[in-house]
Parts: structure tokens; C-alpha cells; sequence
């Protein structure tokens, strides 16, 4: 169960024990006072190495992908598209 953290008008701050299904609290624990607002602080990321994205998606090299977008030399995959569609048009 997690900890959750709240502010009264006040500015009184006060923490709660409670299940994630429980309703939030509705008035200050210390003053009594309505209506109290839960407090939500940002979590820390950490991207560390060479990217996550170069990491997480597809196995082919990123500079094969970018070489043939930029007028490289092109994929293997490239390569037999264009292939096939030579045999196409010489089929016709």
C-alpha cells in the first residue's frame, strides 16, 4: 500500500497509509480543514548509454537505415525491391 501525501489551505502537510482503491482524503488530519489537495512530486528518469531507441527497437544498424535515406548506398531489402520491380517491367 502506498504512502500518499496531502496539503491542507493551511499548508499543513500530512501523509496517509492507504490502498490505491481507498478515497482520498477530505479534510486536514492536523486542522480539520476542507478541501486538502494530494501532493505529486516528478520521478527521476535516467537514460544512460547510447540511446533507448537504438537499443530497444529492431536489430539493423541505424546508420544502414540513414545511409540509404540520404543517398547511401541502399539496403539489401532495398536492393531487392528494386530487383523485383526490374523483373516486372521486363516481364511486360
Amino acid at each position: 500500500m502506498p504512502i500518499y501525501e496531502y496539503r491542507c489551505p493551511d499548508g499543513h502537510v500530512f501523509e496517509l497509509f492507504q490502498r490505491m482503491s481507498d478515497a482520498p482524503a477530505e479534510a486536514c488530519e492536523i486542522c480539520g480543514k476542507r478541501p486538502v489537495e494530494k501532493v505529486l512530486y516528478p520521478v527521476s528518469v535516467h537514460f544512460k548509454g547510447s540511446g533507448f531507441y537504438t537499443t530497444d527497437y529492431g536489430r539493423g544498424s541505424r546508420k544502414n537505415r540513414e545511409g540509404s535515406k540520404d543517398g547511401g548506398e541502399p539496403t539489401s531489402s532495398e536492393k531487392k525491391a528494386e530487383s523485383g520491380e526490374k523483373k516486372a517491367a521486363a516481364a511486360e
